[in-house]
């Protein structure tokens, strides 16, 4: 996985996961056969998981078959198959209104935490991509963060505007001098100047979204942001790219919303319309009609 260069937080997952299934496995992982990892998933069904989660361990058991072939030389088949996976519901992404990001932001006094929230909804960065922000990352010449090692491994530019600067600009103001190169760092208690963890954001995150009552998190507020584009007419291959999505299909998710520029085709074109002679008469007037 290292060759691979997967991050260490997928490989601590992947390690996380076969640690379950080896756990639970009551025979010898040479002997392991289709029953014995359908059984698995009916055990993790029955832990109430949700059905990607299941799919994850899934796919760990079938990595781990397939590197003890490819790489162990081991004469053991995968007791995996496709038609395990379970099929998964495709939601859509949830954005957060205007004024639910009014009410959120109105309850946070930290500098800091406003400034972290703020790149999550103007520039898209994910939680993880927020706490591993260096200093040298941002350029406020161009208005511009460069995010290192995103998911994937990629790297890819984003921008901030003006109350993102700020909120920014607001904290580094503040922020402790130190040698340490992470932007956002612990304020108090033991771990006071180190850099602040994912888990350290999210219940950030979590404290301020049960004191606003806002149905909130880090990710709806990347969604927001990606939502907010498409409604002020952004190329959708754009949008991919400031997101940094692998394929174009999980942006074309955002084209499946409610959103404003398919409001303003709709009424264009219809006005356009009820404009011409070819407007359909009331039912009263219809020549059909007997």
């Amino acid at each position: 996985m290292k060759r691979r260069n997967y991050s260490a937080h997928t490989v601590k997952n992947y390690l996380n996961r076969l640690k379950q299934f080896l756990a639970w496995l009551t025979v010898p992982v040479e002997t392991t056969t289709t029953i014995h990892v359908k059984r698995y998933l009916d055990h993790l069904l029955e832990k109430r998981l949700a059905p990607k989660t299941i799919n994850d361990h899934l796919l760990v058991i079938r990595s781990f078959y397939r590197y003890l072939h490819e790489e162990e030389d081991r004469a053991i088949e995968d007791p995996t198959s496709r038609k395990m996976a379970l099929r998964l519901p495709k939601p859509l992404p949830r954005h957060v209104r205007q004024s639910e990001i009014e009410l959120f932001f109105s309850v946070i006094p930290k500098k800091r935490d406003r400034a972290m929230f703020m790149l999550m909804l103007r520039c898209g960065l994910r939680v993880e991509e927020v706490a591993s922000l260096d200093l040298e990352n941002i350029d406020y010449h161009y208005s511009q963060i460069v995010v290192r090692g995103g998911k994937g491994g990629k790297d890819r530019t984003t921008y901030f505007g003006s109350d993102a600067g700020s909120a920014l600009a607001a904290y580094l103001r503040i922020r402790p001098k130190t040698r340490e190169q992470k932007v956002f760092l612990v304020d108090k208690g033991v771990y006071k100047g180190k850099p602040l963890s994912v888990r350290g954001i999210q219940k950030r995150m979590e404290y301020y979204a049960k004191k606003s009552d806002v149905s909130i998190s880090c990710h709806r507020l990347r969604h927001t942001m990606a939502t907010q584009l498409l409604n002020g007419g952004a190329d959708i291959v754009a949008i991919q790219e400031l997101l940094g999505h692998s394929q174009i299909e999980l942006t074309m998710r955002y084209s499946r919303l409610s959103n404003r520029r398919a409001e303003h085709d709709y009424h264009r074109v219809m006005e356009s319309l009820e404009g011409n002679d070819t407007v359909i008469p009331p039912t009263d007037a219809n020549p059909l009609k007997n």
